[in-house]
């Protein structure tokens, strides 16, 4: 059987056209060109074997497989489109309009049966956001939230509703992954005083005071976001306010909480402030990580004991992606950031690769867990558009750019089933390309005219934090009791005033302390002829000697508060960057 290849649908103002996927990137035959402006909407089904799309006059949906067209629907002014997860629905949505007289519209969201064409139910669905009914994976369930309820129908019986979810003001919810018991979680805005909460239930048990499997509740929090695990056993939420009221950030505060469908429930303790850009669970469910802080961000892969794992540090990013598989992460800066992303290794915890996609707009894991799609698509962008396809190791396979006058609007892969495409090993080399290496633009800094023929300085506006693993060491898993940890900072002290009583004897045979002392101060004083970096060398020292009383007071057992560990952490950086000054003396 012939390895499947992932199609690249293409929208833009030159019309509507599908593209082979790697390696060959030539038009393909499954969907003949639509050409014009008039394609407003399009998707796939869940397999990729459905596709839909809109033409201005009509629906369409043909199947992938034999290019065979199936229906076709008077949908002129539809601008959503949705298949159910079985391919046995397709939801339309078209904007609600009243007419002048005051009496009410015409339902405009459609449920088609897929096999026979015929509508099956009809609603009168006001707003976009969240316009589309949620189904259970095998379909048995189906719901949406109507005002401030949460229906729920059967086996797509909608002439039925089957239970109801009624809490105050329900504002979201979300329907977990997976097959049965099916999990629901609910968002309730806090109001005059209250506080805002999410709660997890287990359908259909939704009465009793006992019935909800977890609850959490926060005050600061104008909306969220919930993101389940695709083991449907845990959700991350994301609680935002539009306005910071410390003035620290223009974009709200954000906070993250972990609700798990035990009772457990948690504040995943970010180490630096500032906003939350991107969390993204794993596809093993038994991690996520989230990207957060001010400019340079840090990102931290967290476990399920909403415990920092890895820390990757700092640098220019703002979204997080994992490979379909969950053994590739890729760290990017997109938006108002130059668009250089990190390829990492989640299992070996290395770097693959530092690829720049410049002014890009998107970004899509190919199905296969090895080709990224990176796009620069108007209305965000309407300079420069085009699309490339990478492969992670960081080679550009292919490139399209739109000519000037032509726009494009949307690129995105043909989706697979899970389990299509096995997980292969982790390659670092990069594979070979047919297009020229492109050399990302970097860009010098101003510098005043008064300064330009002066030698240039290594001084950074923001100290970069480097990578560093979080795991604990093997055999210390828990965490350690009371008593344990008393223990052991005994040992330690022990251990440190052994090795000074040691140091105290090879110092009896070492030269006179006058004599060492001064040539020490002859050695540790050197002077480089610029007045700025002599007193970058002297304050270096300063921070090193401060380091280091720090760890003789954690060897004696004292309890160090966070900002001195994160001082003695910093020890490498600076010893290096104290390296560079005096190399360049």
């Amino acid at each position: 059987m012939a390895p499947y290849t992932p199609l690249l649908t293409v929208r833009g103002s030159e019309g509507l056209y599908m593209v082979n996927g790697p390696p060959h990137f030539t038009e393909s035959s499954v969907l003949p060109r639509e050409s014009g402006k008039n394609c407003k909407v399009y998707t796939f089904s869940k397999d990729g074997t459905l596709f839909a799309w809109g033409n201005g006059e009509k629906i369409n949906i043909i199947n992938v497989t034999n290019k065979g067209l199936l229906h076709s629907f008077d949908l002129p002014k539809t601008v959503c489109l949705e298949f159910s997860p079985k391919n046995t629905v397709l939801a339309t949505w078209q904007p609600y309009t009243t007419s002048k007289d005051g009496t009410a519209g015409v339902p405009n969201l459609q449920l088609y049966d897929v096999k026979t064409g015929t509508c099956l139910k009809a609603f009168i669905q006001k707003k976009m956001q969240n316009w589309c009914p949620f189904w259970s994976e095998d379909e048995t369930i189906c719901a949406r939230n109507v005002n401030n309820e949460v229906h729920f129908f059967e086996n797509n019986n909608f002439n039925t509703i089957a239970n109801k979810l009624h809490l105050q003001k329900i504002n979201d919810f979300v329907l977990s992954p997976g097959p049965q018991p099916y999990k629901v979680a609910v968002y309730v805005p806090g109001s005059k005083g209250a506080p805002s909460f999410v709660r997890l239930y287990q359908y259909p048990n939704f009465d009793g005071p006992h019935a909800a499997l977890a609850n959490k509740s926060f005050f600061k929090a104008d909306k969220v976001t919930m993101l389940w695990n695709k083991k449907a056993t845990a959700v991350l939420v994301i609680a935002s306010t539009d306005v910071d009221k410390t003035g620290a950030s223009y974009y709200g505060e954000q906070t993250l909480h972990y609700i798990a469908t035990n009772g457990e429930s948690a504040v995943v303790q970010l180490p630096k402030s500032g906003p939350i850009y991107d969390v993204v669970w794993n596809s093993n469910s038994t991690e996520f990580c989230a990207v957060y802080g001010f400019m340079p961000a840090k990102a931290t892969i967290f476990n399920l004991k909403c415990d920092p794992v890895f820390d990757f540090g700092t640098g220019p990013r703002n979204a997080a992606y994992y490979s379909p598989h969950g053994h590739i992460l890729v760290l990017a800066g997109f938006g108002n950031l130059r668009g250089q992303m990190e390829v990492w290794d989640v299992k070996n915890y290395k770097l693959i690769s530092k690829p720049v996609a410049s002014d890009s707009t998107y970004f899509a894991w190919c199905p296969d867990g090895e080709h990224i799609l990176t796009a620069t698509c108007a209305p965000r962008l309407r300079v420069n558009n085009g699309y490339k396809i990478w492969h992670y190791t960081g080679s550009v396979l292919h490139k399209y750019d739109v000519p000037s006058n032509v726009e494009l609007w949307q690129v995105s892969w043909q989706p697979f089933l899970d389990g299509i495409f096995p997980a292969k090993t982790i390659t670092y080399q990069a594979v070979p390309s047919e297009l020229p290496r492109e050399e990302p633009k970097t860009a010098t800094a101003y510098r005043p005219p008064a300064l330009r023929n002066k030698p240039t300085t290594n001084s950074k506006l923001h100290e970069e934090e480097p990578p560093q693993n979080m795991k604990p060491q093997p055999g210390n898993d828990k965490p350690l009791s009371k008593n344990a940890l008393k223990n052991q900072r005994k040992h330690e002290a022990k251990k440190a005033a052994k090795q000074e009583a040691r140091s105290d004897k090879s110092l009896d045979l070492s030269p006179t302390p006058t004599s060492q002392s001064s040539a020490q101060n002859t050695i540790s004083q050197p002077t480089t002829g610029d007045p700025e970096v002599d007193k970058k060398i002297k304050n270096l020292k300063k921070k090193l000697k401060a380091i280091e009383q720090l760890k003789e007071q954690a060897a004696t057992g004292k309890q160090l508060e966070k900002n001195q560990l994160e001082k003695i952490q910093k020890e490498k950086a600076l010893l290096r960057e104290l390296e560079d000054l005096e190399l360049g003396i």
